[in-house]
């Protein structure tokens, strides 16, 4: 018998299919050989305006990153590590990556995560956080990594296909589901991809997808 929490976890993850099935199609047929022959991620819209205020005081909008392809996240600040997502995978595969080619192909990538209450609300204490990621994240660059604290829950209010990310229920981090969620933003703003944070595979899964868009960007570079 599957039980409760299960039932809800299966029932939402059909829900993400039908709102990203056929991005995800095409990242399926695109990743089938040693390239991704430039197959391109597909565009779900302009994502919603946003703001934050980041761990030393500065405010930032969408505008501060026009040009740029940015993948947001949310933590909390009490329980930054592996409650709402993999930090460890974020760290390692996203962030650790960016850094170490920052000076290339990354130079344009950032990473946003925004502080949660644990259960969904915007904090305005980033202190613990900060010191928590600085103590545990090699040559943390508050300039690469943004920790921010802001109306989040704005920025997740999309829908697509009468489908919505703002999904509640009691088998989620904190009963909101968008915690455990990861958006990718391209130069634009638009929306290119949506994936769960709860694991390293998936993780690593948007890291492919990073790497698909930039190739998208290079070929209309080239063009």
């Amino acid at each position: 018998m599957i039980s409760k929490g299960k039932a809800g976890r299966i029932k939402v993850v059909f829900a993400f299919l039908l709102l990203f099935g056929p991005a995800l199609f095409l990242i399926l047929i695109s990743t089938r050989g040693c390239e991704h022959k430039f197959k391109t991620l597909e565009d779900f819209g302009l994502a919603k305006n946003y703001q934050f205020t980041d761990s030393r005081g500065k405010v930032f909008t969408q505008e501060n990153f026009k040009g740029e392809i940015v993948i947001v996240t949310v933590l909390q600040s009490s329980c930054p590590y592996d409650c709402s997502l993999s930090f460890w995978a974020l760290n390692h595969h996203i962030y650790q990556h960016i850094r170490k080619n920052n000076r290339k192909k990354m130079k344009q990538v950032k990473l946003i995560s925004f502080i949660t209450d644990g259960k969904g609300n915007q904090v305005s204490d980033l202190e613990t956080v900060r010191k928590s990621i600085e103590n545990n994240v090699e040559e943390y660059n508050p300039d690469i990594w943004y920790i921010g604290t802001g109306d989040v829950k704005s920025l997740y209010n999309f829908e697509h296909n009468k489908q919505k990310l703002l999904v509640e229920g009691n088998e989620f981090y904190g009963g909101q589901a968008f915690q455990e969620l990861m958006l990718l933003l391209d130069k634009e703003n638009h929306l290119r991809m949506v994936l769960s944070g709860k694991t390293e595979g998936m993780v690593r899964r948007m890291k492919e997808h990073i790497a698909l868009l930039q190739k998208q960007y290079d070929k209309e570079s080239a063009e």
